[in-house]
């Protein structure tokens, strides 16, 4: 049976998401949660296999949800589902560590399959959006690459090892356990990192470190 947990802030939204997938019978809504602070609190209460959350909640957004539900639950799978066809937010979510990102104007068959693939450890993304993706990725790779490698950044030892570890693809959680540090003080070399390198994303400074030799 693979248990779902429903975030969203609006109770009819979750209705709907409910009455769509409580009907299978390998799968069963464990939860709600009507925003990310509620998510965060009954998450280890109800311990669902998948999260599927809406991209903009007020109190605490879904992207921002998304980030505290991975740094404390690594292994967690986490679907967003959202009105929002903006490769921006995929991109954000994607990066942040979504298994799935899928629009609400999918249908009961999309979502059941998107569901069912995200809890065989596979990926979803909605229809239409993968191309927008790629290419995000293509120009984020291509002006990291057109950049001049430099040596003389100021990062320190530790933020070295961290980005080394960043470039493994490991979350905060991860490379908070591998150095025995809290996630909040990774949290803060990684953002140390980027400022330094003047780049916006963990990928972005992963590929120029591995271009430029900064790391083994």
């Amino acid at each position: 049976m693979i248990r779902i947990m429903l975030v969203d802030d609006q109770a009819i939204v979750r209705e709907g998401l409910s009455s769509m997938l409580g009907v299978e019978d390998d799968i069963s809504i464990a939860g709600q949660a009507g925003s990310g602070k509620e998510a965060l609190r009954l998450l280890p209460m109800i311990e669902p296999d998948i999260v599927l959350m809406d991209v903009r909640m007020p109190d605490m957004d879904g992207l921002a949800t998304l980030e505290n539900l991975k740094a404390l639950y690594p292994a967690l799978s986490v679907i967003m589902v959202t009105l929002y066809d903006d490769p921006d937010y995929l991109y954000r979510a994607v990066s942040a560590g979504a298994a799935g990102y899928i629009l609400k104007d999918a249908s009961r068959a999309e979502l059941v399959s998107a569901v069912r693939t995200v809890a065989a450890g596979g990926a979803i993304i909605s229809p239409g959006m993968l191309r927008d993706l790629l290419e995000r990725i293509s120009t984020m790779m291509e002006a990291s690459s057109s950049r001049p490698c430099s040596s003389d950044l100021g990062l320190t030892p530790r933020e070295i090892e961290v980005l080394g570890l960043l470039a493994e693809g490991l979350t905060n959680q991860e490379i908070a356990e591998r150095l025995v540090v809290s996630p909040t003080t990774v949290k803060t070399h990684v953002q140390n990192i980027l400022q330094k390198m003047g780049v916006s994303d963990r990928t972005q400074a992963a590929v120029y470190a591995v271009r430029c030799g900064l790391i083994n």
